[in-house]
């Protein structure tokens, strides 16, 4: 499989339930809202333990595996030699499709805070107020807490998972989704500046949160999350802005590269 690892997926800042089981990093294991799975590679051989059915009724979608990624890579522009490094780094990197209700907590979590306390913060919820399941293969885990199951839990209580000032923000986000005032299913509806728009009507949720959540829930390519690491980017190699117009339908794959490049290079 092309343009795909599973280490370098793991380390993107998009996902928060995905960790190797081994210590070469050959296998592992991913939690995607109530789902679990265990995926293997080796080189370009993946193997997904999941029913056929599974993988292309969700698997296939979910790791966008029918986007043609190299071909993303190939129209970057030759002679902006900063982004041909960085697609080059990060070049198994893909844009996942999440849970939009997990996303929006997620990235409420995510403000002002590190991956490993993010990880744990995700856990920590899951544990308390989702629901325990068992895989096919036995492996016990814990669902993403539903809206109504966080919309019954005390901003008091959700401090209690560690999450700070945050707890405020999902507490409010979850009643407001709960109640009605805003609808997931609406803005799944949405084109991606107007969802950008509604998402930002949810407490907590600014800019940044939005875009976030906007290309890792939403699958809106255009967006462009800029957190610090972006910036400073911006301010060195694209001091007049970044080429938009150029990148239209893959921004976000281009910010992934990015990041990831700022990150561990």
């Amino acid at each position: 499989m092309d343009n795909f690892s599973l280490a370098q997926i793991c380390q993107s800042g998009q996902c928060f339930r995905m960790k190797p089981e081994d210590a070469e990093g050959i296998r592992y294991s991913l939690i995607a809202g109530d789902r679990y799975l265990e995926v293997k590679q080796q080189g370009n051989e993946c193997t997904f333990y999941c029913e056929p059915e599974e993988f292309e009724d969700f698997w296939k979608a979910y790791f966008d595996l029918e986007r043609d990624y190299a071909e993303c890579i190939a129209r970057i522009n030759p002679r902006d030699s900063y982004l041909v490094r960085a697609a080059a780094f990060g070049s198994g990197i893909r844009i996942l499709r999440q849970d939009l209700w997990e996303m929006i907590v997620t990235f409420l979590i995510s403000q002002q805070n590190n991956i490993k306390r993010i990880r744990k913060c995700i856990e920590t919820i899951c544990r308390k107020y989702g629901e325990r399941k068992v895989s096919s293969t036995g492996v016990e885990y814990y669902a993403f807490p539903t809206v109504e199951a966080l919309s019954q839990v005390t901003e008091e209580n959700l401090r209690d998972c560690g999450l700070g000032y945050r707890a405020k923000y999902i507490a409010v986000t979850a009643r407001t989704i709960a109640s009605g005032e805003i609808s997931l299913e609406k803005i799944y509806d949405m084109r991606y500046h107007q969802a950008k728009k509604e998402l930002m009507k949810l407490c907590g949720v600014g800019e940044k949160v939005a875009e976030c959540i906007c290309l890792f829930a939403l699958h809106h390519m255009d967006a462009f999350p800029i957190d610090t690491h972006i910036r400073q980017v911006m301010d060195v190699h694209y001091k007049r802005g970044f080429p938009n117009r150029r990148y239209k339908g893959m921004r976000g794959i281009m910010q992934q590269y990015i990041f990831y490049y700022d990150l561990y290079s």
